[in-house]
């Protein structure tokens, strides 16, 4: 089946997120159109039409007769995306804990791995853990989920203060993910949402602002 070409616009978009999760266009930033213009060779449509992609993911924010922002993240808007992950995630392993088959159990073991072999590796820990979460997503089943998760991410994304950069958080993530995939495989839903509510509430500390 032969695929369709992405829009211009959609092209712009991918550029733009890649521009503010590599810290090239910082929270709070003013998004300089006529400059991203020339520097793309691309006209002001595009641009538009990917800043509002964006404005819906909540990466960028339009001030009325200002222009548009990289959106800033507050202590709250943390405080309510870890919430509606917990909520969301803790859903998804328990579907996964009591579902998944052993081919797809498999698969995590491998992610799992590919986790503990990047220690030391920030960009790598950092990669391997989303895929780990996207793959329980994945396993238990519900797109709307997925979708919601992944713009939640997305936002989470914007905070400077990562989460799996303060001192010992990466190790108590990996074994907290040690735990969780123990739950899964004993298929014990109850101990692995548990697991998954406290696994995102120590995130959620890490990542305080304060």
């Amino acid at each position: 089946m032969r695929t369709l070409p992405s829009s211009l616009h959609d092209d712009v978009a991918l550029q733009l997120r890649n521009y503010i999760f590599d810290g090239q266009l910082r929270p709070g930033s003013f998004i300089d159109e006529v400059t991203l213009c020339e520097l793309w060779s691309i006209s002001r449509t595009p641009l538009r039409e990917a800043l509002k992609v964006l404005a819906v993911e909540g990466l960028v924010t339009m001030k009325l007769r200002r222009g548009a922002y990289v959106t800033e993240v507050s202590e709250r808007d943390l405080a309510e995306v870890f919430h509606l992950l917990s909520l969301l995630e803790c859903d998804a392993v328990g579907v996964v804990a009591k579902q998944a088959t052993d081919a797809q159990l498999a698969n995590l073991v491998a992610l799992h791995e590919r986790l503990e072999a990047s220690v030391g590796d920030a960009d790598a820990f950092f990669a391997a853990n989303e895929r780990f979460h996207t793959e329980l997503l994945d396993i238990a089943g519900n797109r709307w989920r997925n979708q919601m998760v992944a713009d939640l991410r997305q936002v989470m994304k914007l905070s400077r203060h990562h989460s799996l950069l303060k001192e010992g958080r990466l190790e108590a993530s990996l074994q907290e993910h040690r735990d969780l995939l123990s739950a899964i495989q004993s298929r014990d839903a109850k101990r692995a949402q548990e697991l998954m509510h406290e696994h995102m509430a120590q995130g959620q500390e890490a990542a305080a602002l304060r």
